[in-house]
């Protein structure tokens, strides 16, 4: 009796590990309030949100951040900046942005957080901010390779694990490293100085 009960409850895990592991990604957008987020010293003039899809204008400096805090997860969304009329060269343009991630409340400008670059010129490039901790190494000829014009949607991925994060910018691996602390938290998108989109925001989160 004691083996068919063994052997029940573990398929019954088996199943359930399973089921979890073909769950699709949970989308961070829902409808077209940006109080679904929390808003960290910025406020209606500054995001927009339509069809899913996020227009921050850049001022004043701040974050929307999700409500939820998360740990081990895969964190997937696509950016793109507004390309300035005129702009000759790439290595000109200045806009600035980032990913927060295993942001410490409270909430300020800027937190105790990990932060995935997302100035142009440096995007995917992984460290801590406000006295937080993160050991990483940037690939510096993946990143220059992997990052798309200005104005053009580039796809990244963030993967977070018991303090190791790594981020890939369109299918290549731009920066990896551990030791994350804090190693988790709410996630945020910077609104810093430049006009900038997010859309397509999803999070797997991982056993």
């Amino acid at each position: 009796m004691r083996s068919r009960f063994w052997i029940a409850a573990t398929l019954l895990a088996a199943s359930g590990l399973a089921a979890r592991a073909n769950e699709g990604p949970t989308p961070l957008v829902e409808g077209d309030d940006p109080s679904q987020f929390e808003l960290v010293a910025i406020g209606p003039d500054t995001i927009k949100i339509v069809d899913g899809e996020i227009s921050i204008s850049g001022h004043p400096d701040g974050y929307f951040a999700t409500k939820k805090s998360y740990r081990n997860y895969r964190l997937t969304f696509d950016w793109r900046y507004e390309r300035p009329e005129g702009l000759a060269s790439d290595a000109q343009f200045r806009g600035n942005s980032g990913l927060l991630i295993h942001i410490a409340r409270p909430h300020k400008v800027w937190p105790r957080c990990v932060e995935v670059q997302l100035m142009n010129a440096d995007a995917g490039h992984i460290f801590a901010i406000g006295g937080a901790n993160f050991e990483g190494r940037k690939d510096a000829a993946a990143q220059r390779a992997a990052i798309k014009a200005v104005g053009e949607w580039n796809h990244e991925e963030v993967t977070c694990r018991d303090g190791a994060i790594s981020c890939e910018i369109n299918g290549s691996l731009v920066d990896k490293g551990t030791g994350a602390m804090p190693d988790h938290g709410p996630i945020g998108w910077q609104s810093e100085g430049w006009k900038i989109r997010f859309r397509n925001l999803l999070i797997r989160e991982l056993d």
